[in-house]
């Protein structure tokens, strides 16, 4: 039997917007098992350095095998330590991701501004939920 090396907090991770036009975030994420913030610039890097994080602690563990067009590269690790564990400038949301099924993320996510919390059942689900959250702040 595999032990189970790592505990329930880490399915949550914060995403902190600072910024929000066109549609574009830019801010930070930090979780529990990172060494500090991750920042991103993009929603493309917002969600592919989640999947990095969620594929290296496999909590939770992907139903699926990635599949890409060339050979998967070493992710480099950026962390801005300075960053710490506040919140966004802009929004704060609390993502707890349960399941990764049908390629994609099954969870709830809190807008900790709005106290207000939604389950998702897509990665797209959560987009949306989190766009119309930061329309409204």
């Amino acid at each position: 039997m595999q032990e189970r090396v790592w505990g329930n907090e880490y399915r949550t991770t914060m995403i902190c917007v600072d910024s929000y036009q066109d549609k574009v975030p830019v801010g930070h994420f930090h979780n529990s098992a990172l060494q500090g913030a991750v920042p991103f610039h993009s929603l493309s890097e917002l969600l592919i350095k989640m999947e990095d994080m969620l594929d290296e602690f496999q909590l939770p563990q992907s139903f699926t095998v990635t599949r890409s067009f060339a050979p998967q590269a070493e992710v480099v690790k950026e962390y801005d330590p300075e960053v710490g564990n506040r919140g966004g400038k802009l929004c704060t949301f609390s993502v707890r991701i349960m399941f990764r099924q049908n390629a994609s993320w099954q969870g709830s996510v809190t807008w900790l501004e709005g106290k207000r919390e939604e389950s998702f059942r897509s990665v797209l689900e959560l987009l949306l939920l989190m766009d119309s959250a930061l329309e409204n702040a």
